[in-house]
């Protein structure tokens, strides 16, 4: 339960703490006085979006803290998870600032919204008037029927469960198209793959190739060239000979002069060169032959390898075996693609099969527990003064399954006797729908653990007698539970353990609002004005110490 909430520096309030207890509270002032206040600053606790204009003009932020009381709530998991410090009393802060910030705190510590929503979520409900027209959504009407079926927990893991199914989908269908697109390109790759592969390109050197064809495309004038050097070799009176009687004569008198044995082996190391290139010339003139089928041979080789070259506009051998890697590879992946499709078909038919037998199991239960949800109804809405009121819930089932099961639901509503029941946003109006919505409150309030539940003019349309069965209803609501009211009916406002009165008040020319708890005498008066208006006489007192008795 809320134990206490700080709020400063927040709209037309200064500064106000306010120390709630258990049971039923009520909360009541003029209109405009600043009760939607406090519904704006619990909706920051339970992290709802910032609304900056909400920000006062004493300092640069607003505050807003509650202390909540957790103990036997299950919680520590929560906090563990989260990596937050556990005490049974809970602190929540969120502040607002004028530069656009805001920052939520869990016992001091900062913390993201979703954190906060998640653990504020399972502590406070706050209930108001569009609640009340959310009863015509057959999604809420669903969630309702769970919530007192008990289904919650599976109808919410289903929920979540049948998401993931259908992001599997989602994954699949663009697995799938990815695999389409590659199958589409697919043969023209395996095309460009075996052009890659038949030129062997890593055991065939292409410039090697390129040399040896323009050797051959030039072998005529390599060959004249050869036998031209080997015949100014060796020819007789040639470099050879010539050189060979030289090297004699010098070799005469080499041993009378140190400088001559030097030059004469230099000249006989020169001599030895000239012989080994005459040979190796006259090896190249044997071998040298002009061989056209060579030729072709090698010229059709290199025509592969420049047209594949161009084709892919690329520069070098290197290059071709890259985009040959990547070709491979892309065939590899293309296989794997098809595994991994058919892996995934594979599963989410069985999770199908699953959540088609887990929807059909929710189905059979929301069935088996409507007609005792609308006999418990029966009984909650008499007390508020709907005597031949019926309420049904008309489950059926759906031809597909989907995040909600396989349960397609219609609230009927019929609101006297004799009178065939339609849907409900067709028939209720605006006070019945807020009685309904009441006695669904007070079944949910049996079946979740919520500690505290705020309603905000959940009496709106209703006068009279009905106004004092909504209030024993809320009474009876506040036994097992903390529930607040802001309301404006004496009736509901007599029936509060704890009452607060919201007021404003123009002080230093600046309006203000305050919020005060009210002794025993200051409610009589507040119930009374809430029955006479501002002029309050003793009868007006009286009827209000009947109404409080």
């Amino acid at each position: 339960m809320i134990s206490s909430l700080r709020i400063e520096n927040f709209a037309l309030i200064d500064e106000v703490q306010i120390q709630f207890t258990k049971g039923f509270t009520v909360i009541t002032g003029e209109t405009g006085s600043g009760k939607s206040i406090l519904l704006n600053a619990l909706n920051l606790i339970l992290g709802e979006r910032a609304n900056y204009a909400v920000i006062g003009d004493r300092k640069d932020k607003s505050i807003v803290e509650a202390q909540i009381e957790i103990t036997d709530f299950d919680l520590k998991a929560f906090f563990e998870k989260e990596e937050l410090d556990y005490f049974d009393s809970c602190i929540i802060r969120r502040e607002i600032s004028k530069q656009g910030r805001s920052r939520a705190f869990i016992n001091d510590t900062p913390v993201q919204l979703t954190t906060l929503k998640e653990l504020s979520s399972r502590l406070i409900h706050i209930h108001s008037q569009y609640n009340t027209l959310e009863l015509k959504d057959v999604n809420y009407q669903l969630n309702i029927l769970d919530s007192l079926a008990g289904n919650n927990e599976s109808a919410k893991q289903f929920k979540t469960d049948f998401r993931k199914f259908s992001q599997e989908k989602k994954e699949l269908k663009a697995l799938q198209s990815q695999l389409a697109e590659l199958a589409s390109t697919a043969d023209y790759n395996l095309f460009q793959l075996n052009e890659l592969l038949e030129l062997n390109l890593d055991s065939v050197n292409y410039e090697k190739i390129q040399s040896d064809l323009k050797t051959a495309e030039n072998s005529g004038d390599l060959k004249a060239c050869y036998a031209e050097l080997s015949e100014g070799l060796n020819n007789e009176d040639a470099v050879i000979d010539r050189l060979d009687r030289l090297k004699n004569f010098v070799a005469k008198y080499a041993s009378m002069d140190g400088t001559l044995a030097s030059l004469n082996e230099r000249i006989e190391s020169s001599l030895i060169e000239l012989k080994d290139v005459a040979v190796e010339a006259e090896g190249r003139l044997e071998e040298m032959e002009i061989d056209p089928e060579k030729i072709e041979d090698l010229s059709e080789r290199m025509n592969s390898f420049n047209r594949v070259l161009y084709k892919h506009n690329v520069q070098s051998q290197a290059e071709l075996i890259e985009l040959r890697n990547e070709l491979d590879t892309g065939a590899a992946n293309s296989g794997d693609l098809e595994v991994e499709v058919e892996k995934r078909q594979k599963k989410i038919v069985k999770i199908e099969k699953e959540l088609t037998v887990r929807a059909n199991g929710l189905h059979e239960k929301r069935l088996k527990a409507a007609p005792q949800i609308e006999k418990q109804l029966k009984a909650a809405l008499n007390e508020l003064k709907l005597i031949d009121t019926e309420l049904k819930f008309n489950v059926t089932k759906n031809s597909e399954v989907n995040e909600t099961g396989a349960s397609k639901l219609e609230m009927l509503f019929s609101p006297n006797k004799g009178i065939e029941p339609v849907p409900i946003h067709r028939a209720a109006s605006g006070g019945e729908l807020s009685r309904v919505m009441l006695a669904l409150q007070s079944l949910m309030a049996a079946k979740t653990k919520l500690q505290t539940v705020l309603f905000d003019e959940i009496d709106t349309g209703v006068s009279g007698d009905v106004a004092q069965k909504v209030g024993n209803t809320l009474e009876k609501m506040g036994k097992g539970m903390q529930v607040i009211a802001i309301t404006h009916l004496p009736q509901v406002a007599a029936k509060g353990e704890q009452h607060f009165r919201v007021s404003k008040a123009v002080i230093d020319n600046r309006t203000q609002s305050s919020v005060v708890e009210l002794s025993v005498e200051e409610r009589v008066e507040e119930i009374a004005r809430l029955m006479s208006g501002d002029v309050i006489n003793e009868a007006a007192l009286e009827n209000a110490r009947a109404l409080m008795s």
